[in-house]
């Protein structure tokens, strides 16, 4: 019998690149827990009750924490984001003030003796109203220079998250290994007892003698009759039987195996053979007919 985790390596190659190729992280957890559920499905076939019950629980506790990686998406951000770039500099500059002191004793140099020359030459308040809108002009740039700010857009680089299929693939294996543990502790704890012969069980003998004896009579009724002995013959060596019954809860589908009906109009199950089960142990499937279109599901 194959574990779960050598099942598991045999497509992990597979598995590793499908997962790259995606960048949605809901898409990925989807990816892995379909393809857990089908390695369920193969790996269950060949445990008995207790294990298939212990392989399950482990397995739902597996997808629902692979699921908890959707909680990892990252909050929206703007592709731009409008950051005021302020052209005044904040270093003080010695130089900058020097000539800033310059031009203003030039400036007022000029006016005062234009100022002087108003006493001898009336002509001279056309050049003093020239010179001072040319300051005003002047102190009205530098201040518009100043102040001045521009809006600069800022690109931002957009964060992409994803998920290194390596890793993740390397602790599904993990966990894997831990599942085959488990179960492998609850194996067939009284192998020996399957492996008795038929001549160390009485009663089925003496049953089989008198079946044989029924039929070598040619008598169908007695056949019948002994038929009915063998619950209690199974019964006294701790087997039990099980049909399947829909709406029964002690009837879970594990234990038996399920065929379509090839009559369309058939709305019932009908059960082939029954189940055996040994306490919580199932020792042989069931075989069930079921409806052709039958969506009812335990």
């Amino acid at each position: 019998m194959k574990t779960i985790a050598t099942l598991f390596s045999e497509e992990r190659n597979q598995l590793q690149t499908e997962i790259d190729n995606l960048t949605d992280i809901e898409q990925i957890v989807k990816l892995v827990q379909n393809r857990l559920d089908n390695l369920e499905r193969i790996y269950i076939s060949e445990l008995n009750l207790t294990q298939v019950r212990l392989a399950a629980f482990f397995l739902d506790m597996l997808r629902q924490s692979i699921a908890s990686l959707t909680a990892a998406n990252l909050q929206k951000v703007a592709l731009t984001e409008q950051k005021q770039i302020t052209h005044l500099t904040t270093n003080f500059s010695p130089n900058r003030l020097i000539l800033k002191l310059l031009k203003a004793l030039i400036y007022i140099g000029i006016l005062g003796w234009l100022f002087y020359l108003t006493q001898t030459t009336p002509g001279a308040w056309m050049a003093i109203l020239l010179a001072s809108v040319l300051v005003g002009l002047e102190v009205v740039l530098q201040l518009d220079k100043n102040n001045s700010t521009s809006p600069e857009p800022l690109e931002l680089a957009q964060p992409i998250l994803r998920v290194d299929s390596k890793i993740l693939l390397d602790n599904l294996t993990d966990a894997l290994n831990t599942i085959d543990l488990a179960v492998a502790r609850f194996e067939e704890v009284n192998k020996h007892q399957s492996d008795r012969g038929v001549e160390e069980l009485p009663e089925l003998l003496n049953f089989i003698q008198r079946l044989v004896g029924a039929s070598f009579l040619d008598k169908p009724q007695m056949v019948n009759e002994l038929a009915k002995l063998l619950p209690q013959i199974l019964m006294s060596q701790g087997i039990r039987t099980q049909n399947y019954q829909p709406k029964d809860p002690l009837s879970h589908r594990e234990y038996f195996n399920f065929e379509p009906s090839i009559d369309p109009s058939t709305k019932d199950y009908v059960t082939i053979t029954p189940a055996l089960l040994k306490g919580d142990r199932l020792l042989r499937p069931g075989r069930v007919i079921e409806p052709a279109y039958s969506e009812a599901r335990e």
